[in-house]
């Protein structure tokens, strides 16, 4: 996906998602997938490179405890709601929920991601289970709990990582693994199977 885009899905988006379920809480969903700009050392790499404002992804859990977000950070953790929020730049965030899925499917999809929890995260962007990132927990949970793919794989090369060669390579070793296939927050975020329900601001 072109940085362009991208930034046109991004704002395809928002303004999909009705001034009414702007602002307010949202009323989350298991199987929910959402996204902020994160404050990690890597967002900005991460934005720049897909030229998207979205750096950071997981999925709703909703329990007797009230809405989580389970997600790969140092390892995959489940987040209460209001703390994931709170940590994201600015307060930005998207809401979006699967098209066409029943509410038991979607929290099939929350389930695999439970399944995967204490995994650590995964520096290299590798597609193993030993060690997660946080797009690949999401595209895999609803892989395996819906047999619905969320987003796109796309090679390293294809990403607008040019200035970002000499941090990449120093990561792998001396070599940036240019064949290197990945999906992006970004990608999950303009899938068409997804629907925005809330987005702030």
């Amino acid at each position: 996906m072109t940085a362009s885009l991208a930034r046109t899905c991004t704002v395809a988006l928002a303004l999909a998602v009705s001034a009414g379920t702007r602002g307010a809480e949202p009323s989350l969903e298991a199987g929910d997938v959402v996204l902020q700009t994160s404050r990690s050392s890597q967002s900005r790499a991460i934005r720049e490179a897909t030229g998207s404002p979205w750096s950071h992804v997981g999925i709703v859990d909703v329990g007797p405890d009230g809405p989580h977000v389970i997600e790969a950070i140092a390892h995959v953790s489940r987040t209460p709601w209001t703390a994931w929020r709170a940590r994201g730049e600015a307060g930005r965030v998207l809401v979006l929920r699967a098209r066409g899925l029943p509410a038991p499917a979607r929290a099939r999809a929350a389930a695999v991601a439970r399944g995967l929890m204490g995994r650590p995260y995964d520096v290299r962007f590798e597609w193993g289970d030993d060690r997660l990132y946080c797009s690949e927990l999401v595209a895999k949970a609803y892989l395996r709990g819906t047999g619905r793919a969320l987003g796109r794989m796309q090679r390293l090369r294809d990403l607008r990582v040019g200035g970002l060669d000499r941090a990449i390579a120093a990561r792998y070793g001396g070599r940036v693994p240019w064949d290197l296939r990945l999906v992006t927050p970004a990608s999950i975020a303009a899938d068409p199977a997804l629907s925005p329900v809330y987005a702030f601001p």
